[in-house]
């Protein structure tokens, strides 16, 4: 599989995942610096039945400043904006929508929600970020990214908390890269501006024995 090379700026970062995905992203973002040219967009698969502090805990580990989702904020670079219980985060053209939608893959939250949006609506400007999780949401909404010209990475499932999402995403020829947690800390802010990685070779997406299962 040939993997992008340098090409647009990828600042509008879509980040989806499961079980497991939370101690991912309490990795993850501590890597991404405060001058982060791009907006993050977070969709975690959680319990309508409680309120979420998730992005409290999030924001304990990242240099960027983290917020749930209010509906229709404008998507600002540099920031974190978090999916909440019970509702679907979409992407407009310049703002984010919450909508109470019928439940994809048992869930709302979901993560195809988000990842179609932001391609529909920023096609090459999207990077798609599949976190460790069970089930296939995610899957579909990273063939979305990738037919649109965006860039499409998973967790590597040998170090991820669950595989099985990820595998789901590798099968479908959707991936890009798969990348250790540390390396797709360090690709993320290469993609925001534009650089190739190259230099990261080691990165490039290889299904290979050691992903199957």
């Amino acid at each position: 599989m040939t993997a992008p090379q340098a090409g647009p700026r990828r600042d509008i970062i879509v980040l989806g995942g499961s079980a497991g995905a939370i101690e991912a992203l309490l990795r993850l973002l501590p890597d991404l610096p405060e001058d982060l040219p791009a907006a993050v967009l977070v969709a975690i698969h959680m319990s309508a039945l409680f309120p979420s502090r998730l992005a409290e805990l999030l924001a304990l580990k990242s240099n960027l400043p983290v917020e749930p989702v209010r509906d229709g904020v404008e998507i600002a670079p540099g920031r974190v904006y978090v999916a909440v219980p019970d509702l679907h985060l979409s992407v407009n053209s310049g703002t984010l929508e919450l909508t109470h939608g019928p439940k994809e893959h048992f869930t709302r939250p979901a993560i195809d929600v988000l990842f179609r949006s932001a391609a529909r609506a920023y096609g090459a400007r999207v990077a798609g970020v599949l976190l460790s999780g069970g089930g296939s949401d995610g899957t579909l909404g990273l063939l979305d990214i990738k037919a649109a010209g965006g860039i499409t990475i998973v967790e590597n499932p040998q170090s991820a908390l669950h595989r099985s999402m990820l595998l789901s995403a590798i099968r479908s020829r959707s991936v890009d890269y798969i990348m250790p947690l540390p390396q797709i800390g360090m690709a993320l802010p290469k993609l925001a501006t534009g650089e190739a990685l190259d230099d990261l070779l080691v990165l490039r997406c290889s299904v290979g024995r050691d992903t199957q299962g």
